[in-house]
């Protein structure tokens, strides 16, 4: 097919490292590995927008949005909308990575332009543990908690191809009657994250012994998230054994309170924090570990670190619900427990731990499906319908 020219829109870019941003990088990265060209449009701080700011990546300044820590809203995005904006670069199709300031901003670029337009669903934004982000004032939460899940179904509508990182967010869209919604993981680059990675140094940078096990959790520390499950699960587990550490990488606006926790739990010796952990140090960190534990509740879309976790070679422990309930598969590639049942939650990591290079080869197998090309090809096969159908009606 012809090269292409595309418009990304994103609410969280660099230097977050979520998983929107990931999969926004990858696509990218490939994309334009094979001749087509990408553009950003994303909003960042003031001193991330001088930073990360580039011929392809228009940042616009913005504030840190409170229900979604990791988002910023960009105050006066919308000179990107104007099609004569979009028009210089010729482009041929908007994706909104997310449905907030900057994708609304994609949704307009998209129909005064009349560019087709694929959205992502990248976020559980209608989940119940977000309400703890809410404002405090009851008409402000009273207006969040009745029109925020609205306005997301009416964002997807808008779209001509809706994308869900899993099938179990797929069929939660359905329900919703979010119609022309195909399954279309994140992906995950296999040559950076590869089992032939070594985690040696980590390991020693980190202060783990090489009698002990390492147990990781990565990602946002937030509600959601529900890391307090894994430190319960850690409490339990630690009182049978003393050869278990655990690793907690990410920042968020639990952080704090969580190290609290550990503490109240007797248990702060135990677990290392390690805050922010920047992108390049992912693969070392994945392999420095035995294992990943993930105890979010109805919250995860895909789970792209138990991708990347698997693709080094780690089986990972994680709730049975949404989209790790499909990922993850028992006595395979590692072990579900009961969602916030902290006592399953330890037996499972133990059971791991107790066996750990047997899930290794099937990790990596899993991990096989979501590679960067394979992904993209199947990226580029809706992209190329879209744009084949509106060139027919033109």
């Amino acid at each position: 097919m012809q090269h292409l020219n595309i418009a990304f829109y994103s609410d969280s870019y660099l230097p977050a490292v979520d998983g929107v941003v990931m999969s926004i990088l990858e696509f990218k990265r490939e994309l334009e590995r094979r001749g087509h060209n990408v553009y950003v449009f994303a909003s960042a701080s003031m001193k991330d927008k001088r930073k990360y700011s580039s011929r392809t990546v228009f940042l616009h300044t913005g504030m840190k949005f409170k229900p979604y820590p990791q988002y910023s809203v960009a105050l006066f995005p919308y000179y990107s909308s104007m099609p004569t904006q979009l028009k210089k670069l010729d482009i041929d199709l908007v994706h909104a990575h997310t449905p907030f300031m900057m994708g609304f901003t994609g949704l307009l670029a998209a129909k005064l332009g009349r560019y087709p337009l694929v959205g992502t669903f990248h976020t559980m934004i209608n989940s119940s543990s977000l309400s703890t982000y809410y404002p405090k004032n009851r008409v402000l939460r009273n207006f969040y908690s009745t029109y925020l899940w609205k306005y997301t179904k009416f964002f997807y509508r808008s779209c001509d191809a809706t994308l869900a990182p899993s099938r179990a967010v797929a069929s939660m869209l359905n329900r919703h009657h979010i119609g022309n919604v195909s399954v279309l993981p994140n992906s995950v680059d296999l040559k950076r994250f590869s089992p032939r990675v070594s985690g040696e140094k980590m390991r020693k940078r980190l202060g783990i012994r090489d009698r002990d096990k390492m147990v990781l959790y990565l990602g946002r520390i937030s509600k959601e998230k529900r890391v307090d499950v894994m430190l319960k699960a850690a409490k339990i587990l630690l009182k049978r054994r003393d050869d278990v550490q655990f690793v907690v990488g990410g920042s968020g606006p639990e952080l704090e309170s969580t190290k609290r926790l550990a503490t109240r739990l007797g248990i702060g010796h135990k677990i290392h924090f390690l805050g922010f952990v920047d992108h390049e140090a992912l693969p070392d960190l994945y392999a420095a570990s035995d294992m990943l534990c993930l105890p979010s509740h109805r919250f995860e879309t895909q789970g792209i670190v138990a991708v990347e976790a698997m693709a080094v070679g780690k089986p990972v422990v994680g709730s049975d619900d949404l989209a790790l309930k499909d990922l993850i598969k028992n006595g395979k590639n590692g072990e579900k427990f009961r969602s916030l049942d902290y006592a399953d939650c330890a037996r499972k990591i133990e059971k791991v731990l107790n066996s750990r290079d047997s899930y290794t080869r099937q990790a990596v197998n899993t991990a096989k499906n979501y590679s960067t090309r394979r992904v993209t090809d199947k990226l580029l096969k809706t992209y190329e319908l879209l744009v084949s159908n509106r060139r027919l009606t033109e």
